[in-house]
């Protein structure tokens, strides 16, 4: 799905959304450790839409920070659809926000296994409490998967923000 348009990028489309709307955001990002956030404050004006962001790499910064529980850690993995929509909601509660978008993955080039291989990433918005959670499989070198990554979280948060228009 590509949205751009002219010279209007992601960003810039999720920002103009942003600030219609009345809504504010914050990302909770591990595989991705602020790459997210770091396009979003690329455009003018995010300061009033944009809280704050986490970089929640380790499983103890996802519970300390935006409350990821320990059990849904031990039992589905760091790298799993439900810890990806807890990352999502816990930082929207925890920065005060309307929307969310979260990212926890596989970036390699190690750490992959048979069930979570190496470009495995999961992407959750969170957009006035409806969660929607991506599976992603990404190929090619550390930075490419954290950039692919990057980007398919854009494009699903600015699917999410436009939803039901």
């Amino acid at each position: 799905m590509i949205f751009e348009t002219g010279t209007v990028n992601l960003e810039e489309q999720i920002v103009s959304i942003l600030l219609e709307k009345g809504l504010t955001l914050t990302t909770a990002e591990s595989c991705t450790a602020g790459l997210i956030a770091s396009r979003l404050v690329n455009v003018p004006g995010i300061s009033s839409v944009f809280m704050q962001g986490y970089i929640t790499y380790s499983n103890e910064s996802k519970q300390s920070l935006i409350g990821v529980s320990e059990e849904t850690l031990n039992t589905y993995g760091a790298v799993s659809p439900q810890v990806a929509g807890e990352m999502a909601k816990g930082a929207a509660k925890a920065a005060g926000c309307d929307v969310a978008v979260s990212c926890t993955g596989i970036a390699g080039p190690d750490g992959g296994t048979a069930l979570k291989p190496v470009g495995l990433v999961y992407i959750g918005c969170l957009v006035k409490g409806k969660l929607t959670v991506l599976e992603n499989h990404f190929q090619g070198s550390r930075q490419q998967v954290r950039e692919a990554s990057c980007e398919k979280a854009l494009e699903l948060l600015l699917t999410c923000l436009t939803a039901n228009e």
